[in-house]
């Protein structure tokens, strides 16, 4: 991936690797938006990156280069991995389609809190209660960071209530008082089941969550989430056999092996997108 570094902007000079809709529009976070000038926007933690499209790069303005160049993973050449992936007929057409996705490397704790959000809901829903989330979070320049667990776990019962989470703000609650006594960082070092079995012992964490906390939170790319639209995918692009989520999960993680985290994302821009 060809980028340079100048200041607090990063250009990202190959646009053929690089795509800030299809990235943001993916469904892999929440903190994203376009401000005014019609520009792309993320937030994660305490910082926050504006891309802005020129003619023959793409702008990535920001408090934090070094983080966004993790975040963006712009280290890793993508282009090895759509040749790869685009091997598969099905999935090839796809691959074209979502050609500048980038799985995000976005922080492993604001992903748990995001994704207990997320389950049986909407992305404009989500959005809103993970702002209403984020008020309790330090304000840096002109918005706020996302709250670390120490904040949440200090918050009464109420207070998630009154996020308009519905069933969630119990699982919210509790996993903060849970997650107060983990060392986060611990965790990342040990094997993707481990890591597994961490985040289902979290209540309100259920298999799909998981796989997407371990994919878009701890940057496990064998892990392949299964919701509705990948289901739409299976029974519409590769068989019409009648298979159970966890049994559709390992045949596309057979399928697609180290990658099929980015497959998975290819696969659900295209069937999203596309109707």
């Amino acid at each position: 991936m060809i980028y340079e570094v100048k200041d607090n902007k990063i250009l990202v000079l190959d646009k053929s690797q690089f795509n800030p809709k299809q990235t943001l529009e993916c469904g892999q976070v929440f903190r994203f938006g376009i401000n005014s000038d019609g520009n792309y926007f993320v937030c994660s933690k305490c910082y926050r990156a504006t891309i802005i499209e020129k003619k023959d790069c793409y702008e990535i303005i920001s408090n934090n280069p070094e983080y966004f160049i993790n975040y963006f993973d712009l280290n890793t050449d993508y282009n090895l991995i759509k040749e790869k992936l685009k091997k598969n007929n099905v999935l090839s057409p796809m691959v074209d389609y979502g050609y500048g996705i980038r799985i995000l490397k976005a922080d492993s704790e604001e992903m748990i809190y995001s994704y207990i959000i997320s389950q049986n809901n909407n992305i404009k829903r989500i959005q809103k209660i993970i702002e209403k989330l984020c008020t309790t979070g330090d304000v840096v320049e002109d918005y706020h960071a996302f709250p670390m667990t120490k904040t949440l776990a200090s918050k009464p019962s109420e207070f998630f209530s009154e996020l308009g989470a519905g069933y969630r703000d119990k699982f919210l609650y509790e996993a903060s008082r849970f997650l107060l006594n983990v060392d986060l960082d611990e965790i990342k070092n040990k094997s993707t089941d481990e890591i597994y079995n961490f985040l289902m012992s979290i209540k309100g964490v259920g298999p799909k969550v998981a796989s997407c906390i371990l994919l878009f939170g701890f940057g496990r790319m064998e892990k392949f989430p299964v919701d509705t639209w990948i289901e739409q995918v299976y029974y519409n692009h590769f068989s019409d056999e009648k298979k159970s989520r966890p049994e559709i999960q390992k045949y596309f993680e057979n399928e697609f092996g180290e990658y099929s985290g980015i497959a998975q994302q290819y696969l659900f821009y295209y069937e999203r997108e596309s109707k």
